[in-house]
């Protein structure tokens, strides 16, 4: 790899900046409102009072991260303790603990049926779990590792029980089947890690973050993004689709704000796919 101060890295870096800055100019002759024109009009959000329903005690390290099931109420987290743990959330009960083969664990997935776990990290790998079906030690089965990134495994997200989809430090986006283990796509996604996926609740569209400060649109049947969305000044965090599927919201480094974005391109885009 060549060093950061290569010359030849930097002039490729001052070109792609140049290259987005041009896309930016693009998106903005063809907007029609801007984000602060429209909420102008809108009055303050009202004060929200959280409250802790439950705290879940367990992990010894660090927890990276939390998902829940379909049922709302049973949840799976992944700590650098090197443990998934399976929660009742309404008991605040411990339902499973898995060791991981490898403590750094960064994602972690829950399917909507409930039957499966999934998680990955700094191993470079997808392992999936069969929470019905136990080993001899009495822990829940490892049924799948899905290898094959040239980078760590960031994010996870079932499709269903049978099909997941991965995004990764080596910028792709990878679906796989789980009945075979193999992989049924793999595309550049982004131009710089892919940290964050959130899945539309039909399943027909999805979400993602990354390092190259942008988040982008996606059709689950295609390999190229409906759209890409600017306006962070660094890394998106995080990114999520509402139930409603008419907004994103997406967390990173962009004056220490979350930027949330009505996404009219998604109802037109679900209206013209049906």
């Amino acid at each position: 790899m060549p060093p950061k101060n290569d010359p030849e890295l930097v002039a490729l870096r001052k070109e792609l900046e140049d290259l987005y800055k041009k896309l930016q100019e693009e998106q903005k002759k063809q907007q029609d409102v801007t984000l602060e024109s429209v909420c102008d009009s809108v009055a303050a959000a009202p004060k929200v009072k959280i409250v802790t329903r439950k705290l879940l005690k367990g992990h010894l390290n660090k927890v990276n991260s939390v998902h829940y099931s379909g049922d709302s109420r049973h949840c799976v987290t992944g700590s650098l303790d090197g443990k998934l743990i399976i929660w009742d959330t309404y008991t605040g009960n411990k339902m499973q603990i898995i060791p991981l083969r490898s403590a750094w664990v960064m994602s972690v997935a829950f399917a909507e049926s409930g039957n499966f776990v999934a998680c990955g990290g700094m191993d470079n790998m997808c392992t999936v779990y069969d929470l019905n079906n136990r080993d001899s030690s009495g822990v829940a089965k490892m049924v799948r590792e899905l290898a094959g990134y040239d980078g760590f495994l960031s994010s996870c997200r079932f499709l269903n029980d049978s099909s997941i989809i991965t995004g990764s430090g080596d910028m792709k986006i990878c679906k796989w089947d789980l009945e075979t283990g193999r992989k049924t796509s793999d595309f550049i996604a982004h131009n710089g890690d892919v940290v964050s996926i959130s899945l539309s609740p039909d399943r027909n569209s999805f979400v993602t973050g990354s390092v190259d400060k942008t988040s982008r649109l996606w059709d689950m049947r295609e390999e190229k993004p409906k759209q890409t969305f600017f306006g962070h000044e660094a890394d998106v965090n995080s990114v999520c689709i509402t139930p409603s599927l008419d907004k994103l919201s997406r967390s990173g480094k962009y004056g220490g704000k979350l930027v949330c974005l009505q996404k009219r391109l998604l109802d037109d885009y679900h209206s013209a796919t049906v």
